[in-house]
């Protein structure tokens, strides 16, 4: 069984950082694309950014140029280096995989941005 773990998140300012981690019990990320999401009071969970196993990095455009995923295969461990947080980008942040065709999420940790 995968198990995901988030960590990081909390209260910051606007314009402030901060840095996510995710870790997974197995080694799962390097055969797997690993998506971070996030999901807003009241609102969808959405998409925020994408690693690929073959390397490619996919932003949604509210986050480029703010937000970096990266991938530490020997930790089995992603990240998702948060910069220039907006109060809009406050909700649950989730890692995803998709491992031998089963879904597995994270917990989720709160990142709440004040103005």
């Amino acid at each position: 069984q995968v198990q995901l773990v988030e960590s990081g998140g909390g209260l910051v300012q606007s314009g402030g950082s901060l840095r996510l981690s995710c870790a997974a019990s197995g080694s799962i990320f390097s055969i797997n694309d690993i998506v971070w999401y996030r999901q807003a009071p009241g609102k969808q969970r959405e998409m925020v950014a994408k690693s690929t196993k073959g390397g490619v990095l996919v932003y949604e455009d509210f986050v480029k140029g703010r937000f970096t995923i990266s991938r530490d295969n020997a930790k089995n461990t992603v990240y998702l280096q948060m910069n220039s947080l907006k109060p809009e980008d406050t909700g649950v942040y989730y890692c995803y995989v998709q491992h031998l065709y089963r879904d597995y999420w994270g917990q989720g940790t709160q990142v709440t941005v004040s103005s």
